[in-house]
């Protein structure tokens, strides 16, 4: 259904979503251009970073053109392999931040915390795995929904309420769907966002009771100040992915939901280059 019905706003839209889309893929390129040609930048934490860009432009890349193709050809239709398939490369890139998001927490943690270590227990053959571990969690979060998904037979309506295929909103429209995996839909949901948030949490813990007993305030400053910009976006990224997951399921407030999901696919990604 898009963002809006009104013929004078679809021109607006046009703009402001090619140049979110523009500004976060040549912003999240440069970033990784960067790190890969400065032999300096070769460290954990960029390494990370780099990954987070790049599944960034992933997951901004999987709604934003059909967006904006939809709103050129004045069509909103989507196939049902297209949904599946656009819900499916969502899902693997949500979790795919989601899990970076955590690594990277778990970064700092070490270079505050043990920074006398840190070269030893961040060595590039355990980055390399956590890197691919994160892949291959979020590609078996991504199954685990296209389960769920493949098993509606019947949908009691053909219109969603989103610019986007969001699993929680093909559900919606199941008129055979059982409550049994409307439960584990949202269950495999919170699993894949509680598990890694908790990590973050626990992180963050350690990381401000470690800052605390730094005997400098410059050293405390410095200290924050890098995580300062990680845990924005976390904030940034969590809260909107919240808002939408638990808007749908209490809700049916379809702008809410809408600008939720705007500021969920749109906006965090495009806040992405300005990590560092």
């Amino acid at each position: 259904m898009g963002l809006s019905n009104d013929p004078d706003l679809q021109s607006v839209l046009f703009g402001l979503f090619l140049s979110m889309y523009l500004v976060t893929v040549l912003g999240n390129l440069l970033i990784i251009l960067a790190i890969s040609s400065d032999s300096h930048l070769h460290t954990p934490m960029y390494f990370f970073l780099s990954n987070l860009s790049l599944a960034d432009i992933g997951f901004i890349s999987i709604r934003v053109p059909k967006m904006l193709v939809n709103i050129q050809t004045h069509s909103r239709a989507i196939s049902y392999m297209g949904c599946l398939t656009q819900m499916s490369l969502f899902a693997i890139f949500v979790h795919m931040d989601d899990m970076l998001l955590t690594v990277m927490a778990y970064d700092h943690f070490v270079a505050i915390c043990h920074p006398l270590h840190y070269s030893v227990i961040m060595s590039p053959r355990l980055c390399g795995f956590l890197v691919l571990v994160s892949f291959l969690v979020s590609l078996f979060g991504s199954q685990l929904h296209n389960l769920i998904a493949l098993q509606i037979t019947c949908f009691k309506g053909v219109e969603m309420k989103n610019f986007y295929c969001d699993p929680s909103h093909v559900l919606s429209l199941s008129c055979s769907v059982s409550s049994t995996n409307n439960i584990f839909m949202y269950f495999v949901g919170a699993i894949f966002g509680f598990v890694p948030i908790s990590g973050i949490f626990f992180s963050y813990y350690k990381i401000v009771s470690s800052i605390l007993n730094f005997p400098s305030r410059g050293g405390k400053y410095k200290a924050f100040s890098t995580c300062g910009s990680h845990l924005s976006i976390v904030f940034l990224f969590y809260g909107t992915g919240l808002g939408v997951y638990l808007g749908t399921a209490v809700s049916h407030s379809s702008r809410k939901d809408a600008v939720a999901s705007v500021i969920y696919t749109a906006v965090t990604p495009n806040a992405q280059p300005l990590y560092p």
